[in-house]
């Protein structure tokens, strides 16, 4: 099958298209600039644009022939592969909404997923294949599409066989309203929330975003985020808009990542600030180490002054930002630009600021319910702002009404600093960040709460070592950490299982009767010396 030309929407002489580009014309924007150009490289495997595009075709036909009736969204339960990228673009060309799920999650929590988001297809590759089981076992009406996998053949499962007679001519339309893709976050009754982002979010922040960084089809984008994990989407449809190169970066690549970068000629590295202490440490961040960069962003956890200062250091020719954002804002909303003249004196504990807000949004700084002029909780309103939790009873709490409009509330605490715009404070709530995974402890807490012998548990993020780690306190009766975790492992990824457990008689409370977290973290620290010698690694008890 041989595709003709896009056909994109009109331009105007201003700053985007006419109305919203859905994610699938982002898409054809870019083989429209590069159609034979490298749209994604996994290891030795590259696939071109009209390639790419063909496949996404051809699955999303066969999605909907199969059905009675198209499917209003379908899962892509896949690593870093063909099966991730293809799956992702034959879900909006099928005219569905794309639900990205991770094969290494619990299944418990995946069938949970699968449940909340209606969906009744699933895309999978290899690493999918050992849960398909349970998933059908749980989900008995759910269909899957493994597209390589020879496996599902020879199980009883209701999958989806590819036939290139079915291949859809185009790529379904899309209303700005539409859902576009699915995330689940993490929630604080142990039940992940569901965030819709919409086609016309994304394309408020592509436009922002295509015009700050203008990239073209010289560039070589990284990809190092996890299919859940929503700066994804920056990845993809940053260099799928530009018609640029995407390049999937594989967990060995860090031993040697300057080494890496230069082989693969990227221009363009996008990760989580961690990525940087990592490197360091295998002794691979050196001054000019990393010569092909002409941007470097880092997002999902708070970026050190350090780091950003030996970063630049090695890229001295890249531009090296921080972004901001949370899910429901779509991936960022505020960005800084480092500086190594830039006097660090009045960073906030060492932390790059998160910088300004987009200019195509609008912020309020809120306390107690009301406006502050300096310093309060971030509330953000504007197109990129999402519709709301799949499940309305999320929604309590989570907005701020204000000049007839509906801020959402990103329970973090900045302030601001002239020159530096917004430096962030922390959170206003018990969210932390892991690995550049947002979570909530009190899903944790929630989770170890279940266990008969636990009568109250709190969870602390805390440094060890350079590192950011959880630990957990509880009381009641002694608990095995072994048997902890176990609890957890069902319910939770690794993630967000702690490392350090400890049983105390009681937990220290503050003046207003809540339980002291500031001092549960000293604790913690007090504890690592001979915390770290045994990592926790067989009890549960007070020191353990």
């Amino acid at each position: 099958m041989t595709s003709d030309s896009p056909t994109l929407l009109p331009e105007t002489s201003g700053s985007g298209p006419a109305t919203p580009r859905s994610l699938q014309e982002w898409f054809l924007k870019g083989w429209s600039c590069n159609p034979q150009g490298t749209a994604v490289r996994i290891g030795g495997s590259a696939w071109s644009y009209t390639e790419l595009h063909e496949l996404a075709l051809l699955w999303a036909g066969n999605l909907v022939a199969g059905a009675e009736e198209p499917p209003r969204t379908v899962g892509v339960l896949a690593t870093r592969s063909i099966e991730a990228y293809a799956g992702i673009l034959a879900a909006l060309y099928a005219g569905a909404t794309a639900v990205p799920l991770n094969p290494g999650f619990p299944v418990d929590r995946t069938v949970r997923t699968i449940r909340e988001a209606g969906l009744t297809t699933v895309i999978t590759d290899q690493h999918g294949l050992p849960v398909l089981h349970r998933l059908a076992e749980d989900c008995p009406d759910l269909r899957f599409l493994a597209p390589y996998a020879e496996e599902t053949a020879k199980v009883p499962l209701a999958t989806v066989a590819v036939d290139r007679a079915r291949a859809l001519s185009a790529p379904a339309s899309a209303d700005p309203s539409d859902v576009a893709y699915i995330l689940f976050t993490s929630g604080s009754t142990g039940r992940p929330k569901g965030v819709p982002i919409t086609h016309a979010n994304m394309d408020h922040f592509l436009v922002h975003n295509h015009a700050r960084y203008g990239l073209g089809t010289q560039d070589v984008l990284s990809q190092t985020f996890d299919l859940t994990f929503d700066l994804v989407m920056f990845d993809l449809f940053m260099a799928w808009g530009a018609g640029a190169t995407l390049v999937s970066v594989p967990a060995h690549a860090f031993v040697d990542l300057p080494g890496f970068i230069r082989r693969e000629g990227l221009t363009f590295w996008f990760s989580v600030p961690s990525a940087i202490a990592l490197v360091r440490r295998l002794g691979k961040l050196t001054p000019g180490s990393l010569p092909t960069l002409r941007w470097s962003l880092f997002c999902g956890e708070p970026l050190r002054a350090r780091d950003a200062q030996d970063w630049q250091a090695a890229a001295p020719g890249a531009a090296v930002e921080n972004l901001y954002g949370p899910t429901e804002l779509t991936i960022a909303c505020s960005t800084y630009r480092w500086s190594p003249d830039q006097p660090t004196e009045q960073f906030v504990n060492g932390i790059v600021p998160i910088g300004e807000v987009y200019d195509n949004l609008r912020y309020l700084l809120v306390e107690d319910g009301e406006t502050q002029s300096v310093e309060g909780e971030l509330c953000v309103a504007g197109g990129q702002a999402f519709p709301g939790y799949l499940d309305e009873e999320d929604n309590v709490d989570r907005f701020h009404e204000a000049d007839g409009t509906d801020w959402y509330r990103t329970g973090d605490r900045v302030r601001k600093i002239p020159g530096l715009g917004l430096a962030y404070l922390g959170r206003v709530d018990h969210q932390v960040k892991i690995r550049g995974y947002r979570i909530d402890i009190l899903e944790i807490e929630w989770h170890l709460g279940r266990h008969p012998a636990i009568e109250q548990v709190a969870v602390v993020l805390v440094e060890n070592q350079g590192k950011s780690e959880l630990a957990a306190y509880h009381t009641g009766g002694p608990v095995e950490a072994a048997e902890a975790r176990a609890l957890l492992a069902s319910a939770v990824p690794e993630f967000m299982i702690p490392r350090h457990f400890w049983h105390e008689e009681s937990l220290p409370l503050n003046p207003n009767g809540k339980i002291d977290r500031p001092r549960l973290t000293a604790m913690a620290h007090e504890r690592f010396p001979m915390a770290s010698a045994s990592a926790g690694a067989t009890s549960f008890p007070a020191g353990g």
